[in-house]
């Protein structure tokens, strides 16, 4: 299928609720077509995808766990049926991010993580390349986390594996470069979306009084800082880490 978006088709991972719905959404209202991907949330990501199309985009959901060695390949294949090849990869989708202290980590308890920050991109990567490549260059986005830098005690797994992720973006953005193709990584502090429910005002209260802006970030925030790499204006941006949180590291 040829996009009639001009070959401008995007793919968010994680992309039924929270961040990745917001981004979804920004990047439909930029002209890109946009793949908005989801694991089980089969009703949340059908609200995004007509939210999309009431604004006058255009927008299908995709069903698949992109930790999966056979899903994700099949889930860039699938978009690329419908939509058109994926020129624009946003590599949000995240699990749980337990607390574990030292003396009871364990080595699943890092895989937990890395199968979303360090497998899924990779798998991802190597399936849309071949149509990046073929479109002239493209975009990989990653959503990372500022946690790299605050580094809090019994987040290790966590903290491990975004910096993991860091580490790809800046090897990737040197070997896919010579294709035109762009790699970045957003690094939001803390924002509040619909998985942080649990967190009472006070919480929310003592983060932002360390913030020098001020306020807590919004997932829109996030979403314009991916909309600025994802578009023309980033064309000479590669390797690079924004951290998007308002000062606070």
């Amino acid at each position: 299928m040829t996009a009639a978006n001009g070959g401008r088709v995007a793919l968010v991972t994680g992309a039924s609720r929270g961040l990745g719905g917001v981004i979804a959404r920004r990047l439909a209202a930029d002209g890109w077509a946009v793949a908005v991907n989801h694991r089980s949330s089969a009703g949340e990501a059908g609200a995004v995808v007509e939210r999309i199309r009431a604004d006058g985009g255009a927008a299908e959901a995709f069903a698949a766990d992109v930790t999966d060695d056979t899903e994700a390949p099949a889930l860039v294949e699938r978009v690329a049926d419908r939509l058109g090849p994926v020129t624009a990869l946003v590599l949000n989708a995240t699990g749980p991010q337990p607390a574990v202290p030292v003396e009871d980590l364990t080595w699943e308890a890092h895989l937990d993580q890395l199968r979303f920050f360090v497998k899924s991109p990779t798998l991802l990567v190597r399936a849309a390349l071949p149509g990046m490549r073929a479109a002239g260059g493209g975009r990989v986005i990653q959503i990372g986390s500022d946690i790299v830098d605050r580094a809090p005690p019994g987040m290790s797994a966590y903290t491990a594996a975004k910096a993991a992720q860091f580490g790809l973006t800046r090897t990737w953005a040197r070997e896919l470069g010579p294709y035109g193709i762009t790699v970045n990584l957003v690094a939001p502090g803390w924002i509040p979306v619909e998985r942080h429910a649990h967190h009472g005002p006070e919480d929310i209260a003592a983060y932002r009084d360390d913030v020098p802006l001020g306020r807590m970030g919004t997932p829109e925030d996030v979403a314009a800082t991916v909309a600025f790499l994802a578009s023309d204006a980033a064309s000479f941006v590669t390797g690079e880490r924004v951290t998007v949180n308002g000062g606070h590291t």
